[in-house]
């Protein structure tokens, strides 16, 4: 990892064009430099985001799939071009608006104050959010708490988190992570398992400025459940090696 801690706010994008402008706005009120990637939006969206990379072109980077190939696909190839532009970390956010982006100075500072660890919002929801999401969400979270045998991840789930972007890289290489609504849960429990300290911190979240969700209910739903029957039988052969990192944080 480099020794200079040099941020960059990564958002993947697919078809917020009437939530995006106002993001990257506010993302951009922080000083900090910014990757968009176009996940194969429509050509509405496609259009906003170029007026977005071109009315701040040494700020923000636009960067594009031709096709849509998911969250954790995006969210890939944005770490691609940021170890290319020499950033250190990538503060990820979510395109549709339901991360408060101000408290973007308040990760990246805990990240700053722990460069070698993963920075993981965990959401404090406001009236918005529907119970049945959150009822879902808590059982990913026992999942997660059974693949790492620790309570170390708060929230799994949340969009809202910074990398160091060495490790997520060298992890890429020796394993092909989920590309789609599986991925923001399996890259923390993999990260976990190689080592890496989380640090949780709150975070309010809203229900997304424009309403448009992309998760698939029979696909995504079906993906997750493949990853975390996957990550079950991986914590398996592993649980030597995390009882033994608990019993020496304990």
């Amino acid at each position: 990892m480099a020794d200079a801690f040099n941020p960059v706010v990564l958002i993947p994008v697919y078809d917020h064009e009437h939530a995006i402008g106002t993001v990257v706005a506010s993302v951009l009120s922080h000083s900090v430099q910014c990757i968009l990637v176009d996940d194969g939006s429509s050509s509405a969206c496609a259009h906003v985001l170029d007026e977005i990379a071109a009315a701040a072109p040494d700020h923000v980077t636009l960067v594009r799939h031709s096709s849509n190939r998911g969250k954790g696909a995006a969210v890939m190839t944005g770490f691609a071009r940021a170890v290319s532009d020499g950033y250190s970390h990538a503060l990820q956010i979510d395109a549709d608006g339901q991360h408060r982006v101000e408290d973007i100075p308040r990760f990246l500072a805990a990240s700053a104050e722990n460069p070698d660890a993963v920075i993981v919002g965990y959401p404090i929801y406001d009236e918005s959010v529907p119970a049945i999401r959150l009822y879902g969400r808590y059982a990913t979270h026992v999942w997660v708490w059974i693949n790492t045998l620790s309570f170390e991840i708060k929230d799994s789930m949340c969009g809202f988190r910074v990398y160091p972007i060495a490790p997520v890289i060298g992890l890429a290489a020796r394993r092909q992570l989920g590309s789609r609504m599986n991925f923001d849960t399996e890259i923390l429990v993999r990260l976990f398992w190689d080592g890496l300290r989380m640090v949780n911190l709150p975070t309010r979240v809203a229900y997304p400025l424009d309403g448009v969700s992309h998760f698939r209910v029979w696909l995504d739903n079906v993906l997750i459940t493949r990853m975390h029957t996957e990550l079950f039988f991986g914590m398996v052969v592993r649980i030597p090696r995390l009882l033994m990192r608990k019993w020496r944080t304990s």
